[in-house]
């Protein structure tokens, strides 16, 4: 691989490189397509998918196929008006509510935690190394998360050798490009020390059980006890997670994911009395849109705010 083609791969993360490919596979081999496309070939791409694929995973269909004509220099067909007509047609005959990870509470990650803990307690008694490192890799990776209110692809992405732990205060975590850092300029979280469910506490117990002074934080562990050499994959964190929490007791495990932490915190957050703001720099989010996404109302029926009018408004009897 050429300077060139190192700069041009570095440009663009590996989660859109790997989806984009996925999509020119779907449509050239899967489907039967030919590129370059046309609007038509386009039109009906869309209208043999519309049925079985989401809006969300046809939108980025497109992306994928537009960015491929711009790269090879040849027209966007996915900006012909009949393809955006079709796409309009396909939202409104099969339109879908979008599907939201359950947050996950501070009760029930209080709850996981002391399972955790008893976890390790036990494997240690076993000597049961593998089962060890397990559960205390998997209580850091939950209330790092769960406190710092990471994505699931940041979790995994961590890096050793780019935490800075203060003794006493908190540590630092750094990724030298993150989902909003458009401008590769890195950035830095700060995760505080607490007096129950530490973070930084847990964090430490699972690098120094590990020994691990550089590389990927979060790792995959064989029934022996060895330690991976890289991080996790994004798309073991689901079923990870969904594990855990059912060890725990916790009911309804499919409706949680990564995301669950990043919901979690942001709803504890904001029935603590933090204000969007605060919680945009602390969580990283660069708009209004992204941080409502993940908040739900502590009232959301509105329930409260309805009675309380009822009572001011009609007279007692």
């Amino acid at each position: 691989m050429s300077k060139l083609d190192q700069y041009l791969r570095a440009a663009t993360r590996d989660n859109t490189r790997q989806s984009y490919q996925s999509a020119i596979r779907h449509f050239e081999i899967e489907w039967g397509g030919f590129l370059p496309a046309t609007a038509d070939s386009m039109a009906r791409y869309l209208a043999d998918h519309a049925e079985t694929l989401s809006i969300n995973t046809l939108r980025q269909r497109l992306a994928a196929l537009a960015q491929w004509h711009i790269d090879q220099g040849f027209p966007d067909p996915t900006k012909a008006p009949v393809v955006r007509q079709v796409f309009r047609g396909i939202q409104a005959l099969h339109p879908a509510q979008e599907k939201r990870a359950k947050p996950l509470q501070l009760e029930q990650l209080e709850q996981i935690v002391q399972w955790l803990d008893s976890a390790i307690t036990a494997a240690r008694t076993a000597q049961d190394r593998g089962a060890e490192l397990r559960h205390t890799r998997n209580k850091a990776l939950l209330l790092l998360g769960f406190w710092r209110g990471f994505r699931g692809d940041e979790l995994t992405r961590l890096q050793a050798e780019h935490v800075n732990v203060v003794p006493g205060e908190g540590m630092t975590c750094y990724f030298p490009q993150t989902k909003g850092d458009r401008q590769y300029q890195g950035t830095t979280f700060k995760t505080p020390v607490l007096s129950r469910l530490c973070p930084v506490e847990a964090y430490l117990a699972w690098t120094n059980t590990a020994q691990l002074l550089a590389g990927p934080v979060f790792r995959a562990i064989d029934r022996w006890g060895h330690i991976a050499e890289t991080g996790l994959h994004a798309d073991s964190l689901i079923p990870l997670l969904r594990t855990v929490l059912a060890d725990a007791g916790i009911a309804a495990v499919d409706l949680y994911s990564a995301h669950s932490l990043r919901r979690g915190f942001a709803n504890w957050a904001t029935s603590n009395g933090w204000d969007i703001k605060t919680l945009m720099e602390y969580v990283g989010w660069r708009n209004v849109q992204s941080a409502m996404r993940y908040i739900e109302a502590a009232d959301s029926f509105g329930k409260r705010r309805i009675e309380l009018a009822l009572s001011n408004a009609l007279p007692t009897k």
